[in-house]
């Protein structure tokens, strides 16, 4: 066997190791800006932590002199994720690196941060969709998705309903 053909066969057999690069680095928080709908690695100094009346916690990535109009990317924590995020105040005047999905926000771009892992490379948390869980619990039988094709006799599915007969031509 060449020397070429055992190499194939010992990356086909252990891919972890062809795939062991990792992510790549973290982005600035402009380029961040740029790339809306992805999971990206911010880097970033926070220069102030600002908290609204109802909890929701913004870190100020942007420098005092910038104006707030020319701001276009930041970091927002919601008063529900309090308990999972933790107290946010010590990252003022730090680098930091928050992992997230870039979405837009009132014009900005912006990552949500869930849970405090995502300061040290971890994943936001889970949220799953509300639309899809309604009157679903982990103890029930049923599935959680009311689709029509796993009724039995196929209730609603009206192209392969046995009721519905087509009147063919005479000939």
């Amino acid at each position: 066997m060449s020397r070429r053909n055992s190499l194939a066969l010992f990356l086909l057999f252990c891919p972890g190791i062809a795939l062991a690069a990792g992510p790549g680095p973290c982005l600035t928080a402009d380029e961040a800006a740029r790339m809306t709908n992805k999971d990206v690695c911010v880097s970033a100094h926070v220069y102030d932590v600002v908290e609204l009346p109802d909890g929701t916690r913004y870190l100020d990535v942007c420098p005092p002199d910038t104006p707030d109009d020319k701001c276009r990317f930041t970091l927002v924590s919601l008063w529900e994720d309090h308990g999972d995020v933790g107290e946010l105040t010590r990252y003022r005047d730090m680098d930091v690196h928050v992992r997230g999905i870039v979405q837009s926000m009132h014009g900005r771009a912006g990552v949500l941060v869930s849970h405090a892992r995502q300061f040290y490379g971890g994943p936001p948390k889970f949220r799953p969709n509300k639309r899809l869980v309604k009157g679903f619990a982990g103890d029930q039988s049923k599935t959680a998705i009311r689709d029509p094709n796993l009724r039995s006799q196929g209730g609603g599915r009206a192209f392969m309903n046995s009721n519905d007969r087509e009147i063919l031509p005479k000939k």
